[in-house]
């Protein structure tokens, strides 16, 4: 689905993984930078959807498209399984058919299935470091290879988390991924692109228990639940000329939670 309103150009475009629902992290993301003066790519997997207790979101991609160009942003969804090697070129080559160079990468994708050190199966284990590191490794690779706006301008961004304890796949395989992300503040800043990781915290999206909820509750100073808004302002911020100097670092957007 690939969408082109009337806008002035030389609007830098965005890359955002993992946007396959109105409430996610992802879609506060693309929103806010399309307000921001971005046009906006963003992948989704309606099948990592289906697996998970809150099911798939019908037209969840289409509502999406809409308020993006409703913010004046040209915008193309792309439909990939990051699990496999091929799709981040895959997804590259559409997004630059379609709507040109990416100025930004913006990586909120996940595999993220419950699990300890007991009961993880090694398929569980193989597919999150396929989708959560690998990925954002083969993301990355593609981004710098062909990266080609101007000096200072490019952002790498990615969203991490800190939880192993019963989501053992989960974190490790995001640990990995703060490495990865980060090394590219290094080795990519001939390019003049900034890198860094952003953990969260809990945000409410959906997924949290009224368990969950209050627990977060009673851990954060300012008593309130993260917001997918919260995480979209920083990302707005490291993504604006304002925002460079900022490389290379681990922030923590939770609000204190502890």
């Amino acid at each position: 689905m690939t969408t082109n309103p009337a806008h002035p150009p030389l609007r830098p475009l965005a890359l955002v993984t993992g946007v396959g629902r109105t409430v996610g992290i992802g879609a506060g993301i693309a929103r806010q930078l399309a307000a921001s003066g971005w046009d906006i790519a963003f992948t989704y997997w309606t099948p990592y959807d289906e697996r998970m207790p809150w099911g798939p979101e019908a037209d969840a991609t289409s509502t999406i498209t809409d308020t993006l160009t409703q913010h004046g942003a040209a915008t193309t969804a792309v439909e990939a399984d990051l699990a496999d090697p091929d799709a981040p070129a895959r997804v590259f080559d559409e997004v630059e058919r379609e709507l040109g160079g990416v100025t930004a990468l913006v990586m909120c994708h996940c595999e993220s299935v419950d699990s300890g050190l007991l009961d993880t199966t090694v398929e569980s284990f193989d597919r999150h470091f396929a989708v959560n590191a690998r990925a954002t490794w083969l993301l990355i690779r593609e981004y710098g290879r062909r990266f080609t706006a101007a000096p200072g301008s490019g952002r790498i961004i990615a969203l991490t988390s800190d939880h192993t304890v019963n989501n053992l796949p989960y974190g490790a395989s995001k640990g990995a991924l703060d490495r990865i992300t980060l090394a590219a503040a290094h080795e990519l800043a001939h390019l003049g692109i900034t890198a860094n990781v952003i953990n969260p915290g809990p945000v409410d999206t959906g997924w949290m228990t009224d368990e969950g909820r209050a627990h977060v509750l009673r851990q954060t100073p300012l008593n309130r639940l993260g917001t997918p808004q919260d995480t979209a302002h920083l990302v707005d911020f490291l993504c604006s000329p304002e925002g460079q100097w900022i490389n290379g670092q681990l922030l923590m957007s939770n609000g204190g939670f502890a």
